[in-house]
């Protein structure tokens, strides 16, 4: 079989990996996300062209020999074109919870994979999710109960955890949502020999 990375040590996309059956090594990228969104986003890209211009710098920072297929994937979150990103502080999720309050944002989900230093395959793929008109109440409590994933998660939320019940309406692919998309990626692994046809 042909040897897999994940260029990530996220516990989502290490966990989605594994549950699929995937056999890889999970590497940290060590690429600056921070300063690499910045300056994408002072060049005019969208929330969209941004996790994927991530997910292949990912890809290619980790990406070795011509036989390993190396994964990078990274997700942003958008509310009318304004990218989000990942809270300081428990007063900056509550902030962006409230800016999401009765509104559609669209999460935007890019995967890549590079071989001998060239990106040889990329997808993205794109979930509408509404949250609904939550009490002030509700938000508080919310917060206080699930102060981890609203500091970790995009958003302020898990949607397989408590998040779920912000929402009242979700368009799109649960893996998108999750922040890798798989069906398409599966299926390039087992037309590159990493895993059984």
């Amino acid at each position: 079989m042909t040897p897999v990375v994940l260029a990530s040590t996220s516990a989502t996309r290490v966990g989605l990996l594994k549950a699929a059956g995937v056999s890889f090594q999970a590497v940290a990228p060590g690429v600056e996300e921070a300063a690499l969104q910045t300056r994408l986003i002072t060049e005019g890209a969208t929330p969209a062209q941004v996790a994927l211009a991530l997910a292949k710098a990912k890809a290619l920072a980790v990406s070795a020999g011509p036989d390993v297929l190396v994964i990078g994937a990274d997700q942003t979150l958008a509310l009318a074109g304004q990218l989000f990103t990942k809270a300081s502080d428990l007063g900056q999720a509550r902030a962006h919870l409230l800016a999401l309050r009765g509104r559609t944002h669209h999460l935007h989900a890019a995967v890549a994979v590079a071989q001998a230093g060239a990106v040889t395959w990329s997808t993205i793929e794109t979930a509408s999710l509404t949250v609904r008109a939550f009490s002030d109440v509700f938000l508080d409590a919310y917060l206080a109960a699930n102060a981890d994933a609203a500091l970790y998660a995009v958003g302020g939320y898990a949607l397989e955890e408590a998040g779920v019940q912000l929402f009242e309406r979700i368009e799109g692919d649960y893996f998108t949502i999750l922040g890798l998309p798989m069906l398409g990626l599966l299926r390039l692994l087992r037309e590159r020999g990493a895993l059984p046809t």
